[in-house]
C-alpha cells in the first residue's frame, strides 16, 4: 500500500496535521480510538488552548523555534475552527479555554476534518521497522493481527513523549529521530507533582492554599498549591516543575497577594488575646498553620506582636525553602520536557534537515508549554506547519 503521507500518532498534532496534508494521508495509532489524551484532558473537557499564547509560554533550548508555527496558526485560528463546528467553550481562568460539554466533541471535529481532507485513520495498529530506501519511506505495520508494509513519500512523527506510559507512551519518536541522524536533548517529566522521600506533608494531604512557587532560576508561578500524601501538587507546583532542576530548592510563598501584615497589625486591637495561630488560621488553612507552628515559632498572643515580629512572621511565610527529593515521574507528568533537538528541524515546516520528507511535530519536539492549554496549541500549530508544507510540495 502506498500513500502520499503517513502520520504516526492519532493524537492532537497528528490529526490536525492530517487535516491539512492533503489527500492520500494515513494516520495510524496503537490505541483503540483516536485522540485518547484529548479525551482525558481537562477532566474530560479538554483545555484546548490559551487566549494568552505566545512563544514566551514555552520552554526549549531554542526559545525562538516555536515563534514561526505559533504565529501562522494561532489560538484564534483554532477557536474559529471550534466555532465552525458549533462546539461551545468557555474561559475558566488565566485564559484557559475548555469545552462546555465534552472533549469528545473536539476528537469528532478533528476526525471530520481528516475525512474531509481525504485522509484515513487506522487505530489498533502497531508500528514496526521504519526505513527510507532512497526514494520513499517503508514502514512495517500490524493491524488487527495482519502485517503489511506501507510506503509513503512523507512521514510525520507525532507519537508524543514519554508522559503517561499507561496510555502507551514510549520514546518511539526519539528512536526514529536518532535513526535518521537527528539529535535528541535530555528529556524529563514536566508539569508533574513534587515528591518528598520523608512524606513530611502526609498530615496535610488535601490542604490547598494560594501560593507563589519560585525555582532557583527565578521563575515564579502564582496559583494554587496542593499538599498530597507524597508531596506537593497544584497548578503552581506543576508549572514550577518544568523549570526545577533535581537537587535544588524551591521557594514557597504562602498567600503572596494577601496583605497579612496589615491584618495582623489590626488584629492586635480586635483580637489581642487570641493566639497568633488562631489569628493566622483566619487567613491561611488551620492545618497548615499547625504544621508550621514549630518550625516558624508561631507562639504567643496576637496582641503581643511587635511590628518587627510581624515582619519576621511574614518573611518566613513568604520564603519557605523546600527541597523536593524528586517528582512523580512520567507516570503522572502531563508532558515531556526536552525531546528532538530543534536545530535539526525547520521552524517553518517541522521537516528534518537530515532527511527530506520526514517531519516531527507536537510533544516529541523540544518545545514544552506551560500548564493551561499551551501544549495543545503547540500541537495545533506544529501540525498545521507540517501539514500545509506537505500539501504545498510538488
Amino acid at each position: 500500500m502506498h500513500v502520499n503521507t503517513l502520520i504516526l500518532g492519532a493524537g492532537a498534532a497528528g490529526l490536525h496535521c492530517a487535516a491539512y496534508a492533503g489527500p492520500s494521508t494515513l494516520v495510524v495509532d496503537h490505541a483503540k480510538t483516536a485522540g485518547e489524551k484529548i479525551r482525558i484532558s481537562g477532566g474530560g473537557r479538554c483545555n484546548f488552548t490559551n487566549l494568552g499564547t505566545t512563544a514566551a509560554n514555552f520552554i526549549s533550548q531554542n526559545p525562538h523555534f516555536a515563534k514561526s508555527a505559533l504565529a501562522r496558526y494561532t489560538q484564534w485560528d483554532f477557536i474559529d475552527l471550534m466555532d465552525r463546528y458549533k462546539i461551545a467553550w468557555h474561559e475558566k481562568t488565566l485564559g484557559q479555554l475548555f469545552c462546555d460539554d465534552t472533549a469528545k466533541d473536539i476528537i469528532a471535529m478533528l476526525l471530520a476534518e481528516v475525512e474531509n481532507a481525504g485522509g484515513e485513520v487506522w487505530t489498533q495498529t502497531s508500528i514496526g521497522n521504519i526505513r527510507h530506501d532512497g526514494a520513499q519511506f517503508q514502514v512495517a505495520l500490524k493491524r488487527h493481527g495482519q502485517a503489511q508494509v506501507v510506503t509513503a513519500d512523507n512521514l510525520v512523527v507525532a507519537t508524543g513523549g514519554k508522559s503517561i506510559p499507561k496510555m502507551g507512551a514510549t520514546g518511539l519518536a526519539y528512536e526514529i529521530a536518532t535513526q535518521f541522524g537527528l539529535a535528541v536533548t535530555d528529556t524529563r517529566p514536566a508539569l508533574v507533582p513534587f515528591t518528598f522521600s520523608d512524606e513530611k506533608f502526609k498530615p496535610l494531604a488535601g490542604v490547598a492554599t494560594p501560593a507563589r512557587v519560585t525555582t532557583n532560576d527565578g521563575t515564579a508561578f502564582d496559583e494554587a498549591l496542593l499538599f498530597t500524601h507524597r508531596g506537593l501538587s497544584g497548578p503552581a507546583v506543576l508549572q514550577a516543575s518544568s523549570y526545577w532542576v533535581e537537587g535544588e530548592d524551591v521557594s514557597v510563598s504562602i498567600s503572596p497577594d494577601f496583605d497579612l501584615a496589615s491584618a495582623l497589625k489590626a488584629g492586635r486591637t480586635t483580637e489581642g488575646r487570641k493566639a497568633l495561630t488562631t489569628t493566622l488560621a483566619k487567613y491561611i488553612p488551620a492545618r497548615l498553620i499547625d504544621f508550621l507552628t514549630a518550625d516558624l515559632k508561631l507562639t504567643g498572643n496576637t496582641g503581643d506582636l511587635s511590628d518587627a515580629r510581624i515582619d519576621a512572621v511574614i518573611a518566613d511565610l513568604h520564603n519557605w525553602k523546600l527541597k523536593p527529593s524528586g517528582t512523580e515521574g512520567y507516570r503522572t507528568a502531563e508532558v515531556t520536557a526536552g525531546g528532538i533537538d530543534t536545530n535539526g528541524l525547520s521552524s517553518k515546516t517541522m521537516e528534518a534537515k537530515a532527511q527530506a520528507g520526514l517531519y516531527f511535530i507536537g510533544e516529541a519536539v523540544d518545545v514544552t508549554g506551560w500548564l493551561g492549554g499551551y501544549n495543545f496549541q503547540w500541537a495545533w500549530s506544529s501540525g498545521y506547519a507540517a501539514g500545509t508544507a506537505i500539501a504545498a510540495r510538488p
